[in-house]
């Protein structure tokens, strides 16, 4: 009797490490949950709005202009952003007049509010550079974004969200 319960007790041990391993395989690989921080993306998400994020496609850099990345900014140990993709790499971004042009054609945004403008500093014009994606928040007039910090790395990226998960009442793909 002493022995099946010692064995019980090993079959649980093992299956409740074999659960942990593949948890964190998960969480570390494959998927993840975060927790939006401040209104630089309203009005497609809100503070403290939680987001699902996949990270297959930071493997693959299959990045597509209107994702929604979660990226490290890259300035010494600021918490993580959350932006919008505008361009890829190779393409040619202006901002300039209120607008984002891509290759010479305006750039349709119809997540942003009615009557938003883009601007910076001065007038933006570059060419992408290879393995970098240009991001802007949806809430252009508060948003520390690529007008301020550049172009993202790839490496830099650290998911891309796929499903606003809280509030419950606002269950949308992204």
């Amino acid at each position: 009797m002493k022995e099946k319960i010692i064995a019980e007790i090993k079959e649980w041990i093992a299956s409740i490490i074999i659960a942990a391993i593949i948890a964190f395989t998960i969480k570390a690989f494959i998927f993840d949950i975060v927790q939006v921080s401040g209104p630089s993306m309203l009005p497609t998400l809100h503070n403290n709005d939680r987001v699902a994020i996949e990270k297959i496609s930071l493997y693959t850099k299959n990045f597509k202009r209107g994702e929604i990345i979660i990226l490290d900014p890259g300035n010494n140990g600021r918490s993580l952003y959350i932006k919008r993709i505008i361009a890829l790499p190779g393409e040619r971004l202006q901002i300039k007049d209120g607008y984002v042009f891509i290759n010479g054609k305006k750039l349709k945004e119809d997540y942003l509010l009615p009557g938003t403008k883009t601007y910076a500093d001065e007038d933006i014009d570059i060419i992408i550079p290879k393995d970098h994606v240009f991001v802007l928040g949806d809430n252009r007039e508060i948003s520390e974004d690529s007008r301020y910090i550049g172009p993202i790395p790839f490496d830099h990226i650290k998911g891309h969200a796929i499903l606003k998960l809280f509030p419950f009442t606002d269950i949308k793909k992204l």
